[in-house]
């Protein structure tokens, strides 16, 4: 189940108890484009049937990453294009059944089996539409842009600007309800990441969960970032222990530590040569 927020014109969120999942629809005049498809077929076939509930135009999918919560649900919309970074495409091919097994067995062990079956049951849909930068898609009236900000929350990540509308999909790069994710992060860079966000300009930034935000918002959770990539930075050369960047951390013990797991494991992965700003 879910409930929509239109959070602009012909700009809507489809917000989801489960995970605290947001997805979104952009329609322009002769299509629409759908954010993220959800974390398994029943919970995208809900979707679609939503989506159907207010427009009829030919859809397209961009995914914001490769994580099961935000894709596994891509099968529900037909054989459409699937606009992703091309990273998101490999993590999908190489990484999913893993992703797959590791959630399937988180929701059996909390005595929900039927969410269980319904993961081992989605078939994984590759993008066939790669944006290694920016792409643009023309709706009809309207383009929107999808961008690669650099690695942050995942090192593929995809931003999905509605200019006209001062609407930003933000994907996992913004979480509000709860801090970032880190787990398969580049902590870092994410900072930066959020810097091209802000510098879109965007008025509304929808994150991948939890409510839309403000850019004021958005420029808090960079600053909280920053201060964990610091941290990572001085554990990494030695200059403080890893309790204590625990304790100087603006999140949980369990957030930073897989910040400073990811920060050891070594360097982002370097992002496009020209600016995307």
């Amino acid at each position: 189940m879910g409930r929509w927020a239109e959070v602009a014109d012909r700009v809507w969120v489809r917000r989801h108890e489960e995970l605290d999942l947001s997805l979104g629809l952009v329609a322009g005049e002769r299509a629409c484009l759908v954010v993220d498809t959800g974390a398994d077929e029943v919970q995208g076939a809900g979707f679609a049937a939503a989506v159907r509930e207010l427009t009829d135009l030919p859809w397209s999918v961009v995914l914001t990453h490769a994580h099961f919560d935000h894709s596994f649900g891509t099968a529900a919309f037909g054989g459409c294009p699937v606009w992703a970074h091309p990273g998101c495409r490999a993590d999908l091919a190489g990484h999913a059944e893993t992703q797959r097994s590791h959630w399937a067995e988180y929701y059996r062990a909390r005595g929900r089996p039927e969410a269980a079956a319904r993961l081992a049951a989605a078939r994984v849909v590759l993008p066939d539409r790669p944006v290694e930068d920016v792409a643009e898609i023309d709706l009809g009236g309207r383009v929107v842009r999808l961008a690669h900000p650099g690695p942050g929350h995942t090192g593929h990540d995809l931003m999905v600007d509605v200019s006209d509308s001062g609407v930003l999909f933000a994907g996992d790069l913004v979480e509000q309800g709860a801090p970032p994710s880190f787990g398969d992060a580049f902590p870092g860079a994410w900072p930066s990441a959020l810097d091209r966000i802000l510098a879109s300009g965007a008025r509304t930034v929808v994150p991948g969960h939890g409510e839309p935000v403000d850019a004021a918002f958005v420029a808090r959770q960079r600053a909280e970032l920053a201060q964990v990539a610091a941290l990572c930075l001085a554990v990494t050369r030695g200059e403080i222990a890893a309790d204590e960047a625990l304790a100087r951390s603006p999140y949980p013990a369990e957030f930073t530590s897989d910040a400073l797991r990811r920060a050891a494991a070594g360097p982002a992965p370097r992002p496009p040569g020209r600016d995307r700003s």
